[in-house]
């Protein structure tokens, strides 16, 4: 996937008065130029900072907010106030910005020069009390933002401003994202429907709708030449079973699943899409299931959802351009079956072939073996256990009158046996804070068995991703208390309920 974050910037934006005169606005200036300077240069920082002028008066808070807006390259604003700055200049300005921004509550100097302290020092570093005239605005004004708290030469600080810039930049990229459907969803299913057009307002990205047959015309089109291009690095990437091999007696299979790989991958790239679903219950003019191209694209970076999910096709995408240039692994998932042992109960995650292969914890396997649903030839699939390690599962489903984001932290682990006769890519995890009390929450909050199951964001990333959506964000994790998950789920019903009455 190329780099979504080069072309992008965050601002930074430092707030004062004119109460104290031309010099200490300088000196304030240059504090502001220093440290949006050291933020930039993080080697973890994934997208560029850039410092604005100091803002001082209303019509400079209100420019500096419409230019954001109107920048395609902003993704994102970073605020502080170096000195006292009355928070009623800021109002129109805040009223007004849509894009998403962090309070940096933050000091230029760390230590305080006790034995040379006076009021003119007072006077330049009053981050204490006028980050908190600006969090009071803030709040009054119902605004969702992060908070990060400390001195901007620590890395903890800076690592969090980093992990807070990747989710800005996901989601600048996540509102100009385009999904396509390839059919519906599956029939009768509850969880993969949605509201496509509330989807859109609270989201940006756009769902439609392409007949398999556009599909397969543009699989048709597709140049033998392209087909041993792709069956060649297959033979290079992944360890093909003997009969997908040249001459095995399923190497037309390999070849059909690279035709349905190129033309899949020239319609995404001709129509501008980024993510997409299929479903086996339409295939027609379709060969097989496609199972390895839609692992290969996945690892590229593209979102999917089975069945038609777009949901968990956008939030897979979401994730990935979260965690872009350091995915550590990030994938479509399904909750399949349990380890109901006493001792360490655990969930078995797969789906029927389509597992992104950058969870993979060896080189994948290529494989071609039997599927019992969608009335096709046998598919060709990537085989592979997952990686241990900690993890999330994440689920995004519509509540009527509201998107849910569900998070559930989990522990991968290898299999505790091996798994011949398995022939899909799988993971297996342990739910904290223990199997009961995560399964049961999850299911009281209505989490979907589709999910994105991935290594490489935290819960923290997460929510941030929720605040600037708007969305109502779930967590469970190793101090979830079931009582008190139930009473939130209580408490959110009724407080959505109320800002519902209120639009």
């Amino acid at each position: 996937m190329k780099n979504p974050f080069e072309s992008l910037e965050i601002w930074f934006v430092t707030g004062s008065q004119h109460l104290y005169g031309p010099g200490p606005l300088q000196e304030v200036s240059a504090h502001a130029q220093e440290i949006a300077a050291a933020l930039d240069a993080n080697e973890d920082q994934p997208v560029r900072i850039v410092c604005k002028p100091v803002v001082t008066r209303p019509e400079e808070i209100r420019a500096v907010c419409g230019d954001a807006d109107q920048d395609p390259a902003c993704a994102g604003l970073i605020f502080w106030m170096h000195t006292f700055s009355p928070a009623k200049m800021w109002i129109s300005g805040l009223n007004h910005l849509k894009k998403p921004f962090c309070h940096l509550h933050t000091q230029y100097g760390a230590a305080l020069p006790w034995s040379s302290i006076d009021m003119d020092y007072m006077n330049l570093h009053q981050s204490a009390h006028g980050d908190r005239e600006f969090g009071f605005i803030c709040t009054r004004l119902g605004i969702e933002r992060d908070v990060i708290v400390g001195h901007w030469q620590d890395q903890t600080t800076r690592g969090r401003l980093a992990a807070w810039s990747r989710v800005a930049a996901a989601w600048h990229h996540l509102r100009q994202t385009k999904i396509v459907r390839f059919g519906d969803n599956m029939r009768q299913v509850a969880v993969t429907e949605g509201d496509k057009v509330e989807a859109e307002s609270v989201f940006g990205f756009s769902v439609n709708t392409h007949g398999i047959g556009d599909l397969a015309e543009r699989i048709d089109a597709v140049t033998p030449q392209e087909v041993a291009a792709l069956c060649e690095e297959y033979n290079q990437s992944y360890t093909l079973a003997p009969a997908l091999q040249k001459g095995g007696a399923s190497e037309v299979s390999l070849q059909t699943a690279a035709r349905i790989e190129a033309g899949l991958r020239a319609f995404l790239e001709e129509g501008g899409f980024t993510a997409f679903t299929d479903t086996f219950e339409d295939l027609h003019g379709l060969e097989q299931l496609p199972g390895l191209p839609v692992q290969r694209l996945m690892a590229e970076g593209y979102g999917f959802g089975a069945e038609g999910d777009w949901k968990h096709a956008a939030l897979v995408r979401m994730i990935k351009l979260m965690a872009s240039g350091h995915d550590r692994g990030t994938s479509f998932m399904e909750d399949y079956t349990y380890h109901m042992s006493p001792e360490r109960p655990l969930v078995l995650g797969a789906h029927m072939l389509e597992i992104c292969p950058s969870i993979a914890d060896a080189k994948p396997s290529c494989e071609i073996h039997p599927l019992g649903i969608g009335g096709k030839a046998d598919p060709v699939r990537l085989v592979f256990d997952g990686k241990p390690g900690p993890a999330l599962n994440a689920s995004l489903v519509d509540m009527g009158n509201r998107f849910r984001l569900l998070v559930h932290e989990v522990t991968a682990h290898a299999p505790a046996e091996p798994l011949p006769k398995l022939p899909v890519a799988r993971v297996v995890w342990e739910s904290k804070p223990d199997f009961e009390t995560g399964l049961s929450a999850w299911i009281l909050a209505g989490g979907a068995h589709h999910t994105c199951f991935t290594y490489s964001v935290n819960t923290a990333q997460l929510e941030s991703f929720a605040r600037m959506a708007g969305i109502e964000c779930l967590v469970i994790d190793a101090k979830t208390d079931l009582r008190a998950f139930r009473n939130e789920l209580r408490w959110n019903h009724t407080a959505y309920g109320l800002q519902g009455l209120g639009r």
